[in-house]
């Protein structure tokens, strides 16, 4: 019914250039639906989706003639908003329309069945003229925004985010777990961004000193999430800051000497050690004012009487801010091989990222007091595992590791050119522009040499000695044993352990690789099913630097187009309570995944439930649970459910 009268349907089916025609007689299926109640328009059209074809919709509903519509065609992914803007264009209710997916589900699937296709197909349709007779016009529900984002992570992706947001003219507040920016982007430092003379740390630098100069920024180092609550347009978001343990800055360049605690120095991955006092890691940092980490510190008191800008009785801060979106860019975490995967712990055998730490500490590669004239290094660890039983793996490619690496053997030629390195890979995925980098390192005299995956290679100690034993696959499977000074293992990329966290407070889906995960990855690469939470760089993927860029820049365009209007509009197909029927059991609060329902006091009623629009996802979960059929959905009621399935199964409408 709209408006207290019947509805008046339109019926148009596609042939879809013969993709759906060919095998559904859409013929017959006009001529079986035409005869259905309420049904004012039955018509077939090459295709649909054409100018031509949406301005039959666009006449038929400017004329009156039909205010509902059914187009069954190819899937509602593709062309679903398409007719609904026809509808809105002639002045009917984008709402009242239903999308009947009659090629992927009817022609493609039964292409060996022409009339059982048919017949599946008018069932559809009809299933969807049912719906329709117990539809009611909608409307998009108006939210307002603050103009504001929470951008969490200090890394590469977090801090080109923050430049393209403030910018734009947003106000940003970013804030990060570590006492410094630069996430693991600034700990790769001196690797080239392949083919640019820039280096990783370089552009680390530039985007903090841009965010330097901008007034629309707020910082916030040492700092964690603690609670988020509210919705898209309105969050509000508690974080803790814990002190530095600084009042500023100390002039005693020499203070991290003074300190007795020492600790592996993770900005190089391990190598060596740092103090308890935490120094700016690299020129051009923000803050460049030192830190105390109170993990390692036992209060000695030493560096106070050393320093006094220092006050060891600073307290965490509690810092409450209210925004319109949130990205979340926390980054990844290397992967950490187990004890004797291709010999890891031996003393000879390090990672990637080890070595990477070794070349930016020392500016050259050292083993102890010597420099090794061979290097070996095994790709893929970590990556493209094999699932064996229910054992953890990492199934899939890590992205950036090929490039990383070889950029690494490339430097190292460029500091110690008569050290040999051999690549032991199962592939070389330096894809695009870095099959350059490939093509250098071969002319450079650098060897690659192709393994199985069921053939892996062996790292054997043969007294003193380290030996790399693989099969070739490139010799038909020579089996070769290379002698060498070093084995570097190439490991891949893990989800951060500030990724998986924050994921379990604002309840955002991971998919099977640990991985924040996205709505879809083309049509909605960087949104989540969280409305106003964005996920960016390798807290969603593993990927190399140019792609974390893009894809964070993809974020805060999203974010712009949400916040900056001031306002957002939602979907109305949301949860609704019908007060006089709800018996406030609470089976609906208990239920809600999204927090989006409560109960609430009415007047002249006592308690009912009420629903959050702005949070309410239409899952349908709380209308499941109702034991008194009080709370149903928007644009999905169970009578709406029911006519549908009596229209499949041939039975009378209601």
């Amino acid at each position: 019914m709209v408006g207290g009268r019947k509805v008046r349907i339109g019926v148009y089916v596609c042939h879809c250039g013969g993709n759906i025609s060919d095998v559904v007689n859409v013929k017959r299926v006009v001529e079986e639906v035409s005869k259905e109640k309420d049904v004012v328009v039955a018509v077939d059209y090459p295709f649909m989706c054409s100018e031509a074809g949406q301005k039959l919709i666009e006449d038929d509903v400017r004329s009156g003639r039909v205010d509902a519509v059914v187009v069954a065609s190819c899937s509602p992914r593709l062309h679903e908003a398409t007719f609904r803007a026809a509808i809105a264009r002639a002045g009917g209710n984008p709402y009242m329309y239903h999308h009947v997916d009659i090629r992927e589900e009817c022609s493609w699937v039964h292409e060996d069945d022409k009339d059982g296709a048919t017949e599946k197909a008018i069932r559809e349709v009809r299933m969807a003229i049912a719906y329709l007779r117990h539809a009611e016009p909608l409307s998009k529900i108006k939210v307002e925004s603050e103009k504001s984002v929470l951008i969490i992570g200090g890394g590469i992706a977090g801090l080109r985010a923050a430049v393209d947001l403030a910018e734009m003219g947003v106000n940003v507040y970013l804030i990060e777990k570590s006492p410094f920016l630069g996430g693991n982007a600034a700990r790769l430092g001196r690797l080239k961004v392949f083919p640019y003379e820039k280096s990783i740390i370089d552009i680390v630098k530039e985007l903090i000193s841009r965010l330097m100069r901008m007034s629309n920024v707020t910082i916030y180092t040492n700092a964690e999430v603690e609670n988020v609550s509210g919705y898209v347009g309105n969050f509000e978001v508690t974080i803790r800051v814990n002190p530095r343990y600084f009042k500023g800055r100390c002039n005693k360049s020499d203070i991290a000497s003074v300190c007795p605690r020492r600790t592996k120095d993770e900005f190089y991955f391990g190598v060596g050690e740092r103090a308890a006092i935490m120094m700016p890691p690299f020129e051009g940092v923000y803050p460049d004012i030192p830190a105390i980490d109170m993990n390692l510190c036992d209060k000695c008191g030493l560096c106070a009487k050393y320093c006094p800008e220092i006050d060891l009785e600073q307290q965490p801060q509690t810092i409450r801010l209210r925004v319109g979106a949130i990205i979340i860019a926390t980054g990844f975490k290397p992967y950490t091989p187990k004890k004797g995967e291709y010999g890891y712990g031996l003393p000879s055998v390090i990672t990637l990222p080890e070595l990477i730490g070794i070349i930016n500490r020392f500016g050259r590669v050292k083993i102890g007091n010597s420099e090794p004239r061979s290097i070996a290094m095994i790709y893929c660890v970590g990556s493209r595992q094999r699932r064996e039983g229910e054992g953890k793996a990492n199934e899939y490619c890590s992205r950036y590791c090929c490039i990383a690496a070889i950029d690494t053997a490339v430097l190292i030629h460029s500091i110690m050119p008569n050290t040999k390195v051999y690549h032991l890979v199962r592939d070389v995925r330096a894809y695009g522009i870095n099959e350059l980098l490939f093509e250098e390192a071969s002319k450079l005299g650098q060897v690659f040499i192709k393994y199985s995956e069921d053939s892996p290679p062996q790292v054997l100690q043969n007294g003193g000695e380290i030996v790399v034993k693989v099969r070739d696959i490139l010799t038909e499977n020579m089996e070769i044993e290379i002698p060498t000074d070093l084995v570097v293992l190439v490991t891949g990329m893990e989800p951060s352990d500030g990724t998986i966290n924050i994921a379990e407070k604002l309840k955002v889906s991971r998919g099977m690789d640990g991985f924040l995960q996205e709505i879809h990855p083309k049509l909605r690469p960087v949104e989540t099913m969280l409305g106003g939470v964005f996920i960016t760089g390798t807290a969603q993927a593993p990927r190399g630097l140019m792609e974390t860029l893009a894809s964070a820049s993809a974020s805060a365009a999203k974010v712009a187009s949400l916040v900056l209007k001031g306002y957002t509009e939602l979907e109305p197909f949301v949860a609704f309570v019908d007060t006089n029927r709800c018996n406030a059991s609470g089976l609906c609060v208990a239920e809600c995944p999204y927090n989006a329902v409560e109960l609430r006091d009415y007047p002249g009623l006592g308690k009912r439930a009420w629903v959050n629009e702005a949070l309410c996802k239409g899952c349908g979960a709380c209308v499941a649970v109702c034991p008194s059929g009080a709370i149903q959905l928007r644009g999905l009621r169970n009578m709406q459910i029911e006519d549908m399935i009596r229209s499949a199964m041939g039975g009378k409408h209601e």
